[in-house]
């Protein structure tokens, strides 16, 4: 997690960390993480095109065993994979089960889409006409369509989510598709799987 010591200046903690090469999460802090203000427009209204904003809040403990927040910020590590679509991590974990005392800020780790070990929670916005990535993660993923709807293709055929539907992902290969008039915002948690044996063939990761 991020320093849990009283707070600095935003710009010199960011310097701090580049250098330390993580966010460091002190037990012993004295200091709750300054309240955020949501994002306006909410991640659910954000328009097409407009940058990814998203409120971030993660609990810690202090020295005592006393649970407090540890940080609370709208997400500065959004990135994109293709034209159309802006991901942020809210957190990950390296290992499972996961260490909860660990100082490491789950959301600073350099990471492929899933982690061969752990966990990865992702916050998605696909825009209309999201460019094409045809893909596979050796995970178990969870998602859940938050707003808007998505197409996902498979192999054969495909199948249309809309908001509050939910989704299985089992290491299949797969695009996620947006012929809608507005973005898909989803939220994503995979889960480190074991590779896939069929047929005598391993299907590795992909895309």
């Amino acid at each position: 997690m991020a320093d849990l010591k009283p707070r600095v200046d935003r710009r010199e903690f960011l310097q701090a960390s580049a250098v330390a090469g993580l966010a460091v999460v002190a037990s012993s802090a004295t200091e709750i993480a300054d309240a955020q203000e949501s994002p306006d427009p909410p991640i659910l209204n954000q328009p097409a095109g407009a940058p990814l904003r998203l409120r971030r809040v993660v609990t810690g403990h202090r020295a005592d065993g006393q649970s407090f927040v540890a940080i609370d910020e709208i997400s500065d590590n959004v990135n994109s994979r293709r034209e159309g679509m802006q991901a942020a991590v809210v957190w990950s974990a390296g290992e499972s089960p996961a260490d909860n005392m660990s100082r490491e800020d789950g959301a600073s780790r350099t990471l492929a889409t899933s982690d061969d070990n752990g966990t990865v929670f992702r916050i998605v916005k696909y825009d209309p006409g999201v460019a094409p990535r045809n893909h596979r993660t050796q995970s178990l993923d969870y998602a859940v369509v938050m707003s808007g709807e998505i197409t996902m293709g498979l192999d054969e055929g495909e199948v249309t989510l809309r908001q509050g539907d939910v989704l299985v992902q089992r290491g299949t290969i797969h695009d996620w598709i947006n012929n809608g008039s507005v973005p898909c915002v989803v939220a994503f948690i995979l889960c480190a799987a074991k590779p896939l044996e069929i047929d005598g063939r391993t299907l590795g990761p992909t895309g």
